[in-house]
């Protein structure tokens, strides 16, 4: 089976956090974690979850780079992006089908857009 990393993207302006989800009504917080609690438990049941997280926002990252032998960290992202991930799903499918199949699922639970990206597979010896 293939692996495929469904992300979440977010806006950069926003950043959504944590915190400010404590803002959204909780009402519709409440079912939306359901949704994707339910979108979890069927994927665990099919065999096809690997991992899934959540992302602090990059205004929070550290690169790291060590390319000249000595380390730099800088407080900051690799890219400046309007969008970028803010949460991910690692799933083993069948297929592109089968992985845009879970995607679709992933998005009516989050309501928001989904990627979907093959792992590359291991070179041939």
């Amino acid at each position: 089976m293939t692996q495929y990393f469904l992300t979440v993207p977010h806006d950069t302006a926003t950043e959504p956090t944590m915190a400010s989800m404590q803002e959204f009504d909780p009402a519709e917080l409440e079912a939306v974690m359901a949704a994707v609690d339910a979108f979890n438990t069927a994927l665990k049941e099919a065999g096809a979850f690997v991992t899934a997280g959540g992302l602090n926002p990059p205004s929070t990252a550290k690169t790291v780079d060590a390319t000249s032998g000595e380390t730099q960290v800088l407080d900051e992202p690799f890219v400046e992006a309007a969008s970028y991930v803010g949460g991910f799903w690692l799933i083993e499918a069948a297929d592109e089908d089968a992985a845009v199949a879970w995607a679709t699922q992933a998005s009516a639970a989050l309501q928001s857009r989904i990627e979907v990206r093959a792992l590359q597979e291991a070179p041939e010896a």
